[in-house]
């Protein structure tokens, strides 16, 4: 776990990635002292690569009004705080990860429903079709052509703005039946035109995203997309199926597929178990010939380092092992033995070493 990694310019010190978690504290999109005591704790803690949270393209994008959000240059001058934090105090690199919550926005704080909508302050919804995510939450608006085009404006003008506060990486969320998840899934896409049917059409939208974005950051950063690879319901995207949307992100200049799974239905039937969304990465990165990060119930530094050593992803992505120990990183170098000094502000834990349990 503590080999180097490099996407294209950009160079990791080891494979351990915070993965992005929501923190639902946010007022009018802007990131706050919360965000950076939660980001700035786990890049201290050693990590190689710090994701903030989904971070919306516009007002509207959001899952909750409590959303970053990256639409105006006042949030990308917050969000440069936290991005110098990080570099100035830590090895780590920060990464961006731009969304549209589709019809999963306007919902309650998931510690107070979890996408339950909002009782009163909603917004209008947009989706790939007109599906409510449950059978009582609002029914979205199926895009038109002329939505998509200002959506595709959204997501170049937020792609500036994380250029502007100095992020290392971009990612497009395209998972968990958010807005571009909605086109790529069966489930949430039954369009009659161009961007509905085959795999191949209801990718055509996700991938312009992707292309105008690409083209807009910085050529010698690196992008990467989170994407479902299965569904967990009948009719749904299946590994097959995964593979197929790796190689075609792969041939538009993705660098990394951030390989999660579900979320798309309410009423999705998934397993559980210890690394069980690993396969899905293992079989992107042998069969699509792209890096991939693995990511769900990775928890152990043995999990991280027999998924590495054995090639079934490049990086691993933690959460809630990242929530209850920020240091985690630095703690398995030590239970592993490995060199990695603690900030000079902490330098008597390099001479004591004491023992974490």
């Amino acid at each position: 776990m503590f080999t180097p990694f490099k996407l294209r310019g950009l160079r990791l010190a080891n494979r351990v990635v915070v993965s992005p978690m929501c923190q639902y504290t946010a007022e009018d999109g802007m990131p706050d002292d919360w965000h950076l005591v939660h980001i700035g704790s786990r890049a201290v803690g050693g990590a190689g690569l710090v994701y903030v949270e989904m971070t919306d393209v516009s007002p509207e994008a959001r899952i909750s009004p409590w959303c970053t959000g990256l639409w105006k240059p006042e949030q990308a001058d917050a969000w440069r705080r936290i991005v110098t934090f990080v570099h100035t105090n830590s090895s780590a690199r920060i990464a961006m990860q731009l969304g549209h919550a589709g019809r999963k926005a306007s919902t309650q704080r998931m510690w107070e429903g979890d996408n339950e909508p909002l009782p009163s302050g909603n917004w209008p919804l947009v989706s790939a079709s007109p599906i409510p995510y449950k059978p009582y939450s609002q029914v979205p608006r199926e895009l038109t052509a002329a939505d998509m085009r200002a959506i595709v404006a959204d997501y170049v003008r937020a792609a500036g703005l994380a250029e502007r506060a100095g992020f290392d990486l971009l990612e497009l969320h395209m998972a968990h039946g958010y807005l571009l998840a909605s086109f790529i899934s069966p489930l949430t896409n039954q369009r009659t035109d161009g961007f509905g049917g085959p795999l191949e059409r209801r990718l055509r939208f996700p991938l312009e995203v992707f292309d105008a974005v690409r083209a807009a950051w910085p050529a010698e950063k690196p992008m990467s997309v989170r994407i479902s690879a299965v569904d967990w319901f009948p009719g749904g995207m299946g590994p097959d199926d995964a593979v197929q949307v790796a190689r075609a992100f792969h041939d538009h200049g993705c660098d990394v597929m951030d390989v999660s799974a579900g979320q798309t239905v309410d009423d999705q039937r998934p397993v559980y178990g210890r690394l069980f969304q690993t396969p899905f990465a293992e079989r992107i990165r042998c069969e699509a010939g792209i890096a991939t990060m693995a990511v769900g119930n990775i928890s152990s530094y043995a999990d991280v380092n027999t998924i590495l050593a054995a090639g079934r992803a490049d990086l691993c992505l933690l959460a809630r092992a990242h929530l209850w120990d920020p240091y985690w990183t630095r703690h398995a170098a030590y239970e592993l033995g490995w060199p990695l000094r603690w900030p000079g502000q902490y330098a008597t834990l390099d001479r004591y070493r004491p023992r974490f349990t």
